[in-house]
């Protein structure tokens, strides 16, 4: 599955007839300023994207912070970025695509082909001298007739087993991971049998995606075969978008645990591990 697309041949893409279409998904937890920042400057043509409103359904514990949207819904904002039927995406962010890889895997999800992350993302853009705009981008609504289920969903339930037959990826950083801080959930730690490997790992220092012998050595280091199942989650499903992109990038299939370990924390009777330790379970108590 090709995943990436580089500053360079997006600029040549941008003056052909088959112009892409430009997503522009600025999110950081905690922070609501990804408007604000787009507006400020964005690539041309670049439509925003709300990560809490078009990419996510409301949270609810049950379901986690940041349930996948509605399909019809999801299907109903695709087009008011402008997305016709055959167009290709190019979806992008100032974080190394660790938002970004959300609108990547989701229109994935609902059938798109042709759907690419910046390498780099904005960063990589400005190095490169290309041109940027400020202001708002209001497109001609689109066409697109969009489906849903065509990326692997682990649910609830298949965790565990994922765990114990093959590699669950935790895309959290170490210390949320290990159970030694958790800012966001009613839990510290993580799902038993998980193993950590934060998603910026998948990143160079300047932002762009390790290569694919890169990853793939990384990820053959942690524990995935080609015979076992493999899935990510992190904290809302989100970086852990970023993790699967990165694993398609080394030719290897995982499945998106949506949910994530805000869902998993706000389940009773879902057991906790904490420390370094994949699978040493144990019952943190819950905040409050």
């Amino acid at each position: 599955m090709d995943v990436l697309i580089s500053p360079q041949q997006l600029h040549e893409r941008l003056g052909t007839a088959r112009r892409p279409v430009l997503l522009d998904v600025r999110w950081v937890l905690g922070a609501a300023d990804g408007e604000e920042k787009y507006l400020h400057e964005h690539l041309p043509g670049a439509v925003y994207v709300d990560m809490d409103t078009e990419l996510s359904a409301p949270a609810v514990p049950g379901e986690g912070r940041h349930p996948l949207p509605d399909p019809a819904a999801f299907a109903a904002a695709a087009r008011s970025w402008g997305l016709n039927d055959g167009d290709t995406v190019v979806v992008y962010d100032d974080a190394g695509g660790t938002a970004a890889a959300r609108a990547w895997w989701l229109l994935r999800h609902a059938g798109c082909q042709d759907v690419f992350l910046l390498d780099g993302g904005l960063a990589a853009w400005r190095r490169a001298g290309l041109p940027l705009e400020s202001g708002p981008v209001e497109p001609l609504p689109g066409t697109a007739h969009l489906s849903w289920g065509h990326m692997p969903v682990a649910s609830l339930r298949d965790v565990s087993r994922v765990a114990a037959e093959g590699i669950l990826i935790d895309a959290r950083a170490p210390e949320r991971y290990r159970g030694e801080t958790e800012p966001v959930d009613p839990r510290a730690g993580h799902i038993p049998g998980a193993v950590n490997r934060p998603s910026t790992d998948n990143l160079t220092p300047d932002g762009s995606f390790r290569s694919p012998a890169e990853l793939g050595r990384a990820f053959v280091d942690l524990g995935v075969r080609p015979d076992r199942p493999v899935a990510a989650y992190c904290g809302s499903g989100i970086f852990a978008s970023h993790e699967v992109a990165a694993l398609a990038q080394a030719g290897i299939t995982a499945a998106l645990y949506p949910g994530s370990w805000s869902q998993w924390s706000n389940t009773p009777g879902t057991p906790a591990a904490v420390g370094p330790d994949p699978g040493r379970a144990e019952n943190p108590p819950q905040k409050g």
